[in-house]
Protein backbone atom coordinates (compact mmCIF):
# COMPACT_ATOMS: atom_id res chain seq x y z
CA UNK A 1 0.00 0.00 0.00
CA UNK A 2 1.58 3.24 -1.14
CA UNK A 3 1.86 5.92 1.31
CA UNK A 4 -0.87 8.18 0.03
CA UNK A 5 -3.09 5.35 -0.43
CA UNK A 6 -2.23 3.99 3.30
CA UNK A 7 -2.88 7.68 4.57
CA UNK A 8 -6.55 8.26 3.49
CA UNK A 9 -7.28 4.51 4.87
CA UNK A 10 -5.96 5.40 7.79
CA UNK A 11 -8.04 8.59 7.89
CA UNK A 12 -11.33 6.99 6.64
CA UNK A 13 -10.93 4.40 9.83
CA UNK A 14 -10.08 6.98 12.14
CA UNK A 15 -13.16 8.80 11.33
CA UNK A 16 -15.58 5.39 11.67
CA UNK A 17 -13.72 5.04 14.82
CA UNK A 18 -14.79 8.69 15.91
CA UNK A 19 -18.93 8.20 15.00
CA UNK A 20 -18.76 4.85 17.53
CA UNK A 21 -17.68 7.23 20.19
CA UNK A 22 -20.71 9.80 21.14
CA UNK A 23 -23.67 7.75 20.23
CA UNK A 24 -22.96 4.81 22.93
CA UNK A 25 -23.62 7.42 25.86
CA UNK A 26 -26.90 8.85 25.01
CA UNK A 27 -29.51 6.20 25.16
CA UNK A 28 -30.10 4.43 28.33
CA UNK A 29 -32.00 7.01 29.88
CA UNK A 30 -35.62 6.17 28.67
CA UNK A 31 -35.66 2.68 30.47
CA UNK A 32 -34.23 3.61 33.69
CA UNK A 33 -37.35 5.14 34.91
CA UNK A 34 -35.52 7.80 36.86
CA UNK A 35 -36.23 11.86 36.90
CA UNK A 36 -35.09 14.20 34.73
CA UNK A 37 -32.18 15.64 37.38
CA UNK A 38 -31.58 11.75 38.54
CA UNK A 39 -31.30 11.15 34.71
CA UNK A 40 -28.95 14.33 33.94
CA UNK A 41 -26.26 12.37 36.78
CA UNK A 42 -26.45 9.50 35.76
CA UNK A 43 -25.80 10.31 32.31
CA UNK A 44 -22.33 12.47 33.66
CA UNK A 45 -21.21 9.04 35.77
CA UNK A 46 -19.97 7.57 32.35
CA UNK A 47 -18.11 10.61 32.11
CA UNK A 48 -16.78 10.43 35.27
CA UNK A 49 -15.49 6.47 33.85
CA UNK A 50 -13.88 8.17 30.91
CA UNK A 51 -11.67 10.52 32.84
CA UNK A 52 -10.88 7.94 35.23
CA UNK A 53 -10.15 5.59 32.93
CA UNK A 54 -7.90 8.08 30.67
CA UNK A 55 -5.54 8.42 33.71
CA UNK A 56 -4.11 4.61 33.41
CA UNK A 57 -4.32 5.01 29.57
CA UNK A 58 -0.46 6.01 29.37
CA UNK A 59 0.53 2.94 31.42
CA UNK A 60 -1.87 0.86 28.61
CA UNK A 61 0.59 2.77 26.01
CA UNK A 62 3.97 1.72 27.46
CA UNK A 63 2.49 -1.85 27.71
CA UNK A 64 1.09 -2.71 25.04
CA UNK A 65 1.13 0.92 22.36
CA UNK A 66 -0.90 3.08 21.29
CA UNK A 67 -2.76 1.23 18.27
CA UNK A 68 -2.99 -2.11 20.12
CA UNK A 69 -4.68 -0.05 22.97
CA UNK A 70 -7.06 1.66 20.38
CA UNK A 71 -8.04 -2.18 19.42
CA UNK A 72 -8.82 -3.05 22.90
CA UNK A 73 -11.02 0.43 23.37
CA UNK A 74 -12.78 -0.80 20.53
CA UNK A 75 -13.01 -4.67 21.90
CA UNK A 76 -14.82 -2.72 24.94
CA UNK A 77 -17.11 -0.87 22.81
CA UNK A 78 -18.00 -4.15 20.71
CA UNK A 79 -18.85 -5.92 23.98
CA UNK A 80 -20.56 -3.00 25.65
CA UNK A 81 -23.27 -2.68 22.81
CA UNK A 82 -23.84 -6.47 22.36
CA UNK A 83 -24.35 -6.98 25.95
CA UNK A 84 -26.87 -4.40 25.41
CA UNK A 85 -29.34 -6.93 23.61
CA UNK A 86 -30.05 -8.81 26.44
CA UNK A 87 -30.65 -5.69 29.20
CA UNK A 88 -33.36 -6.07 30.78
CA UNK A 89 -32.92 -3.25 33.51
CA UNK A 90 -31.28 -0.37 34.29
CA UNK A 91 -28.70 -2.08 36.19
CA UNK A 92 -27.28 -4.19 33.49
CA UNK A 93 -27.54 -1.00 30.99
CA UNK A 94 -25.63 1.51 33.57
CA UNK A 95 -22.67 -1.97 33.71
CA UNK A 96 -23.30 -1.43 29.93
CA UNK A 97 -22.34 1.62 30.02
CA UNK A 98 -19.47 1.29 32.00
CA UNK A 99 -17.86 -0.87 29.67
CA UNK A 100 -18.43 1.60 26.72
CA UNK A 101 -17.14 4.44 28.96
CA UNK A 102 -13.53 2.48 29.55
CA UNK A 103 -13.38 1.80 25.76
CA UNK A 104 -14.06 4.79 25.04
CA UNK A 105 -11.78 6.50 27.22
CA UNK A 106 -9.07 3.96 25.95
CA UNK A 107 -9.32 5.14 22.36
CA UNK A 108 -9.65 9.17 22.89
CA UNK A 109 -6.75 9.07 25.39
CA UNK A 110 -4.56 7.06 22.87
CA UNK A 111 -5.45 7.43 19.14
CA UNK A 112 -4.36 11.11 19.47
CA UNK A 113 -0.78 9.18 20.13
CA UNK A 114 -1.44 7.11 17.10
CA UNK A 115 -2.32 10.24 14.57
CA UNK A 116 0.81 12.86 16.11
CA UNK A 117 3.00 9.43 14.71
CA UNK A 118 1.18 9.07 11.38
CA UNK A 119 0.43 12.87 10.65
CA UNK A 120 3.19 14.40 11.64
CA UNK A 121 2.33 17.32 8.62
CA UNK A 122 -0.95 17.60 8.69
CA UNK A 123 -2.16 16.89 12.32
CA UNK A 124 -4.34 19.76 12.54
CA UNK A 125 -6.75 18.20 9.61
CA UNK A 126 -6.65 15.00 10.93
CA UNK A 127 -7.25 16.03 14.72
CA UNK A 128 -10.34 18.20 13.22
CA UNK A 129 -11.48 14.96 10.78
CA UNK A 130 -11.61 13.24 14.18
CA UNK A 131 -13.57 15.38 16.67
CA UNK A 132 -15.80 16.63 13.61
CA UNK A 133 -16.45 12.65 13.96
CA UNK A 134 -17.08 12.26 16.80
CA UNK A 135 -19.58 15.10 17.07
CA UNK A 136 -21.38 13.57 14.10
CA UNK A 137 -21.57 10.62 15.69
CA UNK A 138 -24.10 12.08 17.93
CA UNK A 139 -26.03 12.91 15.38
CA UNK A 140 -25.81 9.74 13.98
CA UNK A 141 -27.04 8.45 17.25
CA UNK A 142 -29.51 10.62 17.99
CA UNK A 143 -31.58 9.11 14.32
CA UNK A 144 -30.76 5.86 13.85
CA UNK A 145 -31.30 4.43 17.24
CA UNK A 146 -35.02 5.42 17.25
CA UNK A 147 -35.27 4.05 14.47
CA UNK A 148 -34.20 0.61 15.04
CA UNK A 149 -35.49 0.58 17.93
CA UNK A 150 -39.25 1.41 16.57
CA UNK A 151 -39.15 -2.10 14.64
CA UNK A 152 -37.58 -4.43 17.50
CA UNK A 153 -37.06 -4.55 21.15
CA UNK A 154 -35.38 -1.40 22.05
CA UNK A 155 -32.17 -3.50 23.13
CA UNK A 156 -32.00 -3.15 19.71
CA UNK A 157 -31.72 0.38 19.13
CA UNK A 158 -28.71 -0.08 21.42
CA UNK A 159 -26.96 -2.73 20.45
CA UNK A 160 -26.89 -1.53 16.87
CA UNK A 161 -23.87 0.00 17.53
CA UNK A 162 -22.08 -3.03 17.90
CA UNK A 163 -22.16 -3.75 13.97
CA UNK A 164 -20.31 -0.13 12.85
CA UNK A 165 -17.68 -0.91 16.08
CA UNK A 166 -17.11 -4.44 15.01
CA UNK A 167 -16.15 -3.15 11.13
CA UNK A 168 -14.14 -0.29 12.84
CA UNK A 169 -12.42 -3.26 14.58
CA UNK A 170 -11.75 -5.58 11.59
CA UNK A 171 -10.44 -2.74 9.34
CA UNK A 172 -8.14 -1.57 12.31
CA UNK A 173 -6.51 -4.90 12.74
CA UNK A 174 -5.94 -5.38 9.41
CA UNK A 175 -4.18 -1.95 8.96
CA UNK A 176 -2.07 -2.73 12.09
CA UNK A 177 -0.78 -5.52 10.52
CA UNK A 178 -0.60 -4.54 6.72
CA UNK A 179 0.99 -0.90 8.00
CA UNK A 180 2.68 -0.66 11.33
CA UNK A 181 3.03 2.94 12.47
CA UNK A 182 6.15 4.40 11.60
CA UNK A 183 8.67 4.48 15.07
CA UNK A 184 9.13 8.09 15.90
CA UNK A 185 12.50 9.37 16.24
CA UNK A 186 14.34 9.28 20.32
CA UNK A 187 17.01 11.36 19.27
CA UNK A 188 15.97 15.02 20.48
CA UNK A 189 13.84 13.75 24.27
CA UNK A 190 13.97 15.92 26.68
CA UNK A 191 13.30 14.64 30.02
CA UNK A 192 10.00 14.76 30.69
CA UNK A 193 8.50 15.66 34.23
CA UNK A 194 8.30 13.19 36.96
CA UNK A 195 4.65 13.39 36.77
CA UNK A 196 2.08 15.43 34.74
CA UNK A 197 0.20 15.69 38.40
CA UNK A 198 3.35 17.67 39.39
CA UNK A 199 2.87 20.25 36.58
CA UNK A 200 0.96 23.09 35.80
CA UNK A 201 0.52 23.44 32.57
CA UNK A 202 -0.75 19.76 32.51
CA UNK A 203 -2.94 20.54 34.90
CA UNK A 204 -3.86 24.39 32.86
CA UNK A 205 -4.53 22.21 29.98
CA UNK A 206 -6.86 19.74 31.72
CA UNK A 207 -8.97 22.66 33.30
CA UNK A 208 -9.47 24.52 30.26
CA UNK A 209 -10.24 21.42 28.01
CA UNK A 210 -12.90 20.59 31.38
CA UNK A 211 -14.39 23.62 30.91
CA UNK A 212 -14.89 23.35 27.20
CA UNK A 213 -16.50 19.94 27.30
CA UNK A 214 -18.45 21.27 30.29
CA UNK A 215 -19.86 24.10 28.78
CA UNK A 216 -21.31 21.68 25.82
CA UNK A 217 -22.54 18.84 28.18
CA UNK A 218 -23.95 21.69 29.85
CA UNK A 219 -25.85 23.03 26.80
CA UNK A 220 -26.32 19.56 25.74
CA UNK A 221 -28.41 18.29 29.05
CA UNK A 222 -30.33 21.33 29.34
CA UNK A 223 -30.74 23.80 26.20
CA UNK A 224 -33.51 21.41 25.39
CA UNK A 225 -35.46 22.23 28.35
CA UNK A 226 -34.52 25.54 28.65
CA UNK A 227 -36.43 26.22 25.00
CA UNK A 228 -39.77 24.09 25.99
CA UNK A 229 -39.75 25.78 29.58
CA UNK A 230 -40.09 29.12 26.94
CA UNK A 231 -42.74 27.83 25.28
CA UNK A 232 -41.05 25.61 22.22
CA UNK A 233 -42.35 22.31 21.36
CA UNK A 234 -40.22 19.55 22.23
CA UNK A 235 -39.55 18.78 18.63
CA UNK A 236 -38.47 22.06 17.58
CA UNK A 237 -36.21 22.35 20.62
CA UNK A 238 -34.37 18.91 19.47
CA UNK A 239 -34.28 20.38 16.21
CA UNK A 240 -31.89 23.34 17.63
CA UNK A 241 -29.85 20.88 19.30
CA UNK A 242 -28.94 18.91 15.94
CA UNK A 243 -28.59 22.38 14.48
CA UNK A 244 -25.69 23.15 17.17
CA UNK A 245 -24.44 19.82 16.61
CA UNK A 246 -24.19 20.40 13.22
CA UNK A 247 -22.70 23.84 13.50
CA UNK A 248 -19.97 21.88 16.32
CA UNK A 249 -18.78 19.17 13.63
CA UNK A 250 -18.18 21.45 11.50
CA UNK A 251 -16.70 23.92 13.32
CA UNK A 252 -14.26 21.53 14.67
CA UNK A 253 -13.48 20.08 11.27
CA UNK A 254 -13.09 23.84 9.83
CA UNK A 255 -11.45 25.75 12.49
CA UNK A 256 -8.28 24.02 12.68
CA UNK A 257 -7.68 24.27 8.87
CA UNK A 258 -8.10 27.52 9.01
CA UNK A 259 -5.24 28.05 11.87
CA UNK A 260 -3.35 26.31 10.04
CA UNK A 261 -3.37 28.28 6.63
CA UNK A 262 -3.76 31.75 8.32
CA UNK A 263 -2.34 31.45 11.65
CA UNK A 264 1.07 31.18 12.80
CA UNK A 265 2.74 28.84 13.11
CA UNK A 266 1.65 26.62 16.44
CA UNK A 267 0.59 29.59 18.31
CA UNK A 268 -3.27 28.44 18.62
CA UNK A 269 -4.69 31.81 20.99
CA UNK A 270 -6.01 33.78 18.22
CA UNK A 271 -8.19 30.92 16.75
CA UNK A 272 -8.96 29.49 20.35
CA UNK A 273 -10.40 33.05 21.33
CA UNK A 274 -12.15 33.15 18.36
CA UNK A 275 -13.94 30.45 19.36
CA UNK A 276 -14.55 31.30 22.89
CA UNK A 277 -15.88 34.80 21.98
CA UNK A 278 -18.13 33.15 19.17
CA UNK A 279 -20.74 32.15 22.23
CA UNK A 280 -20.40 35.49 23.98
CA UNK A 281 -21.39 37.43 20.74
CA UNK A 282 -25.26 36.99 20.76
CA UNK A 283 -27.59 35.15 22.74
CA UNK A 284 -28.06 31.84 23.72
CA UNK A 285 -30.70 31.31 21.06
CA UNK A 286 -28.21 32.05 18.28
CA UNK A 287 -27.32 28.09 18.67
CA UNK A 288 -24.93 28.98 15.58
CA UNK A 289 -22.43 30.63 17.39
CA UNK A 290 -22.49 28.46 20.47
CA UNK A 291 -22.36 25.17 18.47
CA UNK A 292 -19.56 26.63 15.99
CA UNK A 293 -17.55 27.96 18.70
CA UNK A 294 -17.59 25.02 21.04
CA UNK A 295 -16.54 22.38 18.62
CA UNK A 296 -14.02 24.48 17.15
CA UNK A 297 -12.18 25.14 20.77
CA UNK A 298 -12.45 21.23 21.40
CA UNK A 299 -10.47 20.22 18.14
CA UNK A 300 -8.24 22.78 18.60
CA UNK A 301 -7.68 22.13 22.43
CA UNK A 302 -6.72 18.91 21.33
CA UNK A 303 -4.26 20.15 18.80
CA UNK A 304 -2.90 22.70 21.35
CA UNK A 305 -2.02 19.70 23.80
CA UNK A 306 0.00 17.82 21.15
CA UNK A 307 2.11 20.64 20.13
CA UNK A 308 3.38 20.95 22.69
CA UNK A 309 5.49 17.92 22.95
CA UNK A 310 7.62 16.65 19.76
CA UNK A 311 8.04 13.28 21.19
CA UNK A 312 5.02 11.11 20.42
CA UNK A 313 4.74 9.38 23.63
CA UNK A 314 5.47 12.22 25.81
CA UNK A 315 2.63 13.76 23.72
CA UNK A 316 0.20 10.74 24.27
CA UNK A 317 0.84 11.01 28.08
CA UNK A 318 0.19 14.69 27.92
CA UNK A 319 -3.05 14.16 26.04
CA UNK A 320 -4.26 11.14 28.96
CA UNK A 321 -3.91 13.72 31.20
CA UNK A 322 -5.66 16.26 29.67
CA UNK A 323 -8.55 14.18 28.99
CA UNK A 324 -8.80 12.49 32.27
CA UNK A 325 -8.94 15.95 33.74
CA UNK A 326 -10.83 17.54 31.42
CA UNK A 327 -13.79 14.57 31.08
CA UNK A 328 -14.28 14.86 35.13
CA UNK A 329 -14.77 18.29 34.70
CA UNK A 330 -17.14 17.91 31.71
CA UNK A 331 -19.54 15.33 34.03
CA UNK A 332 -19.66 17.48 37.05
CA UNK A 333 -20.60 20.92 34.81
CA UNK A 334 -24.23 19.70 33.83
CA UNK A 335 -25.12 19.10 37.43
CA UNK A 336 -23.84 22.22 39.11
CA UNK A 337 -26.53 23.82 36.25
CA UNK A 338 -29.02 21.52 37.41
CA UNK A 339 -28.45 21.99 40.56
CA UNK A 340 -28.24 26.26 40.38
CA UNK A 341 -31.61 25.97 38.06
CA UNK A 342 -33.40 24.52 40.80
CA UNK A 343 -32.10 26.95 43.44
CA UNK A 344 -33.11 29.84 41.34
CA UNK A 345 -35.64 28.55 39.37
CA UNK A 346 -34.92 29.35 36.07
CA UNK A 347 -31.45 29.45 33.72
CA UNK A 348 -30.45 32.93 33.93
CA UNK A 349 -27.92 32.11 36.52
CA UNK A 350 -26.62 28.92 35.38
CA UNK A 351 -25.87 30.60 31.64
CA UNK A 352 -24.35 33.49 33.42
CA UNK A 353 -22.07 31.30 34.93
CA UNK A 354 -21.18 29.43 31.80
CA UNK A 355 -20.73 32.76 30.30
CA UNK A 356 -18.06 33.65 32.88
CA UNK A 357 -16.34 30.49 32.80
CA UNK A 358 -15.77 31.52 29.11
CA UNK A 359 -14.28 34.93 29.98
CA UNK A 360 -12.06 33.15 32.28
CA UNK A 361 -11.17 30.49 29.55
CA UNK A 362 -10.49 34.09 27.15
CA UNK A 363 -7.93 35.13 29.67
CA UNK A 364 -6.44 31.67 30.91
CA UNK A 365 -6.10 31.45 26.75
CA UNK A 366 -2.62 33.89 26.80
CA UNK A 367 -0.09 31.67 28.62
CA UNK A 368 -0.59 28.70 25.73
CA UNK A 369 2.54 30.65 23.75
CA UNK A 370 4.54 28.15 21.70
CA UNK A 371 7.51 29.29 22.91
CA UNK A 372 6.83 28.13 26.66
CA UNK A 373 5.35 24.64 25.49
CA UNK A 374 8.88 23.13 25.73
CA UNK A 375 9.82 24.75 29.54
CA UNK A 376 6.18 24.36 31.13
CA UNK A 377 6.03 20.49 29.63
CA UNK A 378 9.42 19.53 30.86
CA UNK A 379 10.70 20.94 33.93
CA UNK A 380 8.85 20.08 37.19
CA UNK A 381 7.06 22.61 39.22
CA UNK A 382 8.41 23.97 41.88
CA UNK A 383 12.02 25.02 43.32
CA UNK A 384 14.92 23.09 40.94
CA UNK A 385 17.03 26.09 41.62
CA UNK A 386 15.35 26.72 44.54
CA UNK A 387 12.63 28.88 43.15
CA UNK A 388 9.20 28.54 41.36
CA UNK A 389 9.18 28.17 37.80
CA UNK A 390 6.34 29.83 35.11
CA UNK A 391 4.16 27.37 33.27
Amino acid sequence: MNPRTSNVVWLVVIVAIGLNLSPLMGAILPATGLSFRGASMLTGLPVVAMGVCAFGASALTRAIGNARGVAIGLVAIVVACAVRLFAGNAAALIASAAIAGTGVAIIQALLPGVMKTRFVARLPFAMGLYSASIMAGGVLGASITPGVASRGPWQAGLAFWALPALVALAVWLMLMRADALPRAPTARRAAPARSLFLNRRAWTLGIFFGLVNGGYTSVVAWMPAYYQQLGRGVAESGRLLAMLTLFQASSALLLPMAAVRFGRGKDQRPWLALGLVAPLAAPIAVVALLGGGLGGVFALTLVLTLDHADDHELAARLVAFVLGVGFVIAALAPVVVGIVRDVSGGFSMSWTMLAASLVAMIALNVVFGPQSYARALHQRDGAQSGGPRRA
